[in-house]
């Protein structure tokens, strides 16, 4: 159908995909990832414990928050049409049927995949008399000391109980000591036990063998009830709102709002339960009641509650065949060289992980020692628990530097750790601040000034990234950062940390990009001027990547662009809320996920601009709360080496991605890309395999043939 750009109003709701459900089509292509043959064994378990967490953190969050705006009466459909409840409905049947998929991925091909290489997970009708005896052993000896048994009476009401925890429920007969009728009891396994009990070796006949912690408790509840008949006991696991309710306009001290908070999270209105697929009717509905949750919420499973702990077997396995293969990060900057004067040099340019993260770590560890280096001022969004760049800065602190830290408390399930962080700063004497109210800071940035030249000239030398300092993570999410001592953009960086310690108006901002001033509207220009561009007969092409696309004014000036015959190439790993290849809309957008041993982290912008191309990084995804709600920041790279080196590494090879990509269709459906006929290519494959040398920067791919703008 050939329709007239005049005639489609972009902003209708069919033109949207709604976010949750793009959201949960994400998890289904990790989950598709634990079904993979070409992937190692232990890291397709690893897939399917990372489908279990995001579907936890899912309803945390997504759920509990259109739960509360249906109590609300809060009914105000999104931009893709749909009613917050009509929503509910949707996800309901879909995260069902992503269950019952996730437990039979365990059952029916992890689990017998496992068992054929010697791993096995032994239920309690496999049991040998001596591994009987074992497990009574370590249940008197582990277990039952720190288990505490509560029978339902009146002098025993429900307890509370914990998010994600382990439970059961206990189908009691006779009476208890004091004579009293008791017919249920709960019992709560505390989080300090391990879910997954490694056997000694030989002892059931297997060289790797495992128990489950629920099957120990399972096998030995009678012990908790001595004198009274144990009839049963089904286990069980509720999901509780994930996210925080402090405002922050209505606090004097948001570390102590939010202290004060965390141990609430545990205790929320609940959002799903889990429970055994055996569990009585009765029970269930009993559970339902308890939580005032509805039938919708409550999932049966056919395995242990909490598929996620099953990570922990990585840990007791040295199985190096069934794992992915170690590599070694590039060293990009020389070991123990002065990093100040590489970055004199010129920028440096890191992609990680296949870059190492050393750089970065020694940026911030030689600033703190240096005699020259006056401040340093520092971003933390996340950052690990025992974090050496923390470190540094605290070293720094104490050795009399001015240290100035934003850390951003509310990081999502990341606050805790913040803290603490915080208070380590604190006592070493940094100026910490904990951001803007009502806007998160997600930018990642690092600034050291330094007094150089015999007049003491002072210089500001910088680290801007896609990714958190975070010295664990970025082994695992790509990710680009970028050094650079040139002027304008350190004397931009010192504005940023002006504006977020500081009181006063919007400075300008001379090289960088900023939400949630300037980022939406330039992004809107320049996605415009490829238009402009188009329609001119001149080259233009957008090319990014990016977790996430839900901001509508962006979608609805990338259909225009794709109407004018721009060629829009869009590499998104999660929520894409824009609809592909639409007749008349969306002819020239294509959209790919690609899904892989790491996690796409890295947010990159290139734009053809008419054979002068630009290309961006950023902190921000394309999202309404990266413009609007956080403080974000998007650099340019500048040095045209490290422009073409960025589109090389971080897109040309996703474009060009057949087995680890999924190309999403009209509907919102994903289908993955197979190599057919064509030699198989993997984006983090390739980039794995050129560790090893940095190949010449070659210009970014040939772009797809674009369809004919449409007539106006």
């Amino acid at each position: 159908m050939d329709m007239k750009a005049t005639e489609v109003d972009l902003m209708s709701t069919e033109y949207y995909v709604n976010r949750e459900l793009s959201l949960l089509a994400f998890n289904q292509r990790v989950l598709a990832q634990a079904t993979d043959a070409s992937v190692p064994l232990l890291e397709r378990l690893f897939y399917l414990c990372v489908s279990s967490s995001n579907l936890d953190e899912f309803f945390e969050i997504r759920v509990s928050g259109l739960k509360e705006k249906v109590a609300r009466d809060l009914l105000e459909p999104g931009p893709d049409g749909l009613s917050p409840s009509a929503l509910l409905e949707t996800i309901a049947e879909t995260a069902h049927e992503m269950v019952a998929e996730q437990y039979g991925v365990l059952n029916q091909a992890l689990l017998p995949e496992l068992e054929q290489v010697g791993i096995r997970f032994l239920a309690r009708d496999a049991w040998t008399p001596e591994l009987v005896t074992w497990v009574a052993r370590y249940f008197n000896d582990q277990v039952l000391p720190v288990l505490s048994p509560m029978g339902l009476d009146p002098a025993h009401p429900f307890p509370r109980i914990l998010t994600k925890s382990l439970n059961f429920i206990v189908s009691l007969s006779g009476k208890d000591a004091f004579g009293r009728h008791v017919d249920m009891a709960i019992v709560q396994a505390p989080r300090s036990l391990p879910r997954l009990i490694a056997l000694p070796d030989g002892l059931a006949g297997g060289p790797q063998d495992f128990v489950f912690l629920s099957s120990i408790i399972h096998a030995h509840v009678s012990d908790l009830f001595p004198g009274m008949d144990v009839n049963d006991c089904y286990q069980f696991r509720v999901t509780r709102n994930g996210d925080l309710s402090v405002e922050d306009e209505e606090v004097d001290d948001l570390l102590r709002a939010l202290e004060g908070e965390l141990p609430e999270r545990r205790f929320a209105d609940a959002v799903r339960l889990e429970v055994a697929d055996n569990c009585p009717k009765k029970f269930c509905s009993f559970l339902l009641r308890t939580f005032h949750l509805e039938k919708q919420d409550m999932y049966t499973v056919n395995g242990p509650v909490n598929l996620g702990r099953l990570r922990a077997l990585t840990d007791f396995v040295d199985r190096p065949e069934l794992k992915f293969p170690p590599f070694t990060p590039r060293p990009v900057v020389r070991p123990n060289s002065d990093i100040f004067e590489v970055v004199r040099r010129g920028d440096i340019l890191l992609h990680h992980p296949f870059d190492t993260f050393t750089p970065v770590v020694e940026f911030v560890r030689q600033a703190a020692v240096d005699p020259d280096v006056l401040a340093i001022k520092q971003t933390l969004y996340r950052a690990s628990a025992e974090s050496t760049i923390v470190d540094a800065l605290v070293e720094a602190a104490i050795g009399g530097k001015e240290v100035t830290v934003v850390i951003e408390l509310r990081a999502r399930f990341d606050e805790e750790a913040n803290i603490q962080h915080a208070y380590r700063l604190q006592e070493a004497g940094a100026q910490v601040a904990y951001g803007v109210v009502g806007h998160k800071t997600h930018a990642k940035l690092c600034l050291v000034v330094r007094r150089e030249g015999g007049r003491g000239k002072l210089r500001g030398y910088v680290h801007m990234g896609t990714g958190n300092y975070h010295e664990r993570t970025v082994r695992a999410y790509t990710d680009f950062g970028l050094f650079t001592c040139n002027e304008a953009i350190a004397g931009d960086v010192q504005k940023l940390f002006q504006q977020l310690t500081g009181l006063g108006q919007v400075l300008k901002l001379r090289r960088l990009v900023q939400s949630p001033f300037t980022l939406h509207k330039n992004l809107l220009r320049l996605i415009k001027r490829e238009a402009e561009h188009a329609a001119a007969g001149k080259p233009a092409r957008i090319v990014a990547k990016m977790n996430g696309l839900t901001e509508p004014k962006v979608i609805c000036a990338l259909y225009e662009a794709s109407q004018a015959g721009v060629v829009v190439e869009l590499i998104v790993r999660g929520i894409c809320c824009l609809r592909p290849g639409l007749p008349g809309v969306s002819d020239n957008i294509q959209v790919r996920s690609i899904i892989g041993r790491f996690l796409e982290h890295s947010r990159i912008s290139y734009f053809e601009n008419a054979a002068e191309p630009e290309v961006y990084c950023a902190s921000a995804d394309w999202m309404d709360r990266n413009f609007f709600v956080r403080v974000e920041t998007w650099f340019p790279i500048q040095d045209a080496t490290l422009a073409k080196q960025v589109v090389k590494e971080g897109l040309t090879p996703y474009l060009n991605d057949n087995t680890q990509a999924w190309l999403m269709a009209a509907d919102g459906s994903y289908e993955r890309v197979k190599p057919g006929s064509a030699k198989p290519r993997s984006a983090q494959l390739t980039l794995l395999e050129g560790l090893d040398k940095r190949k010449p920067v070659k210009p970014l791919m040939e772009p797809r043939r674009k369809r004919k703008r449409t007539s106006k």
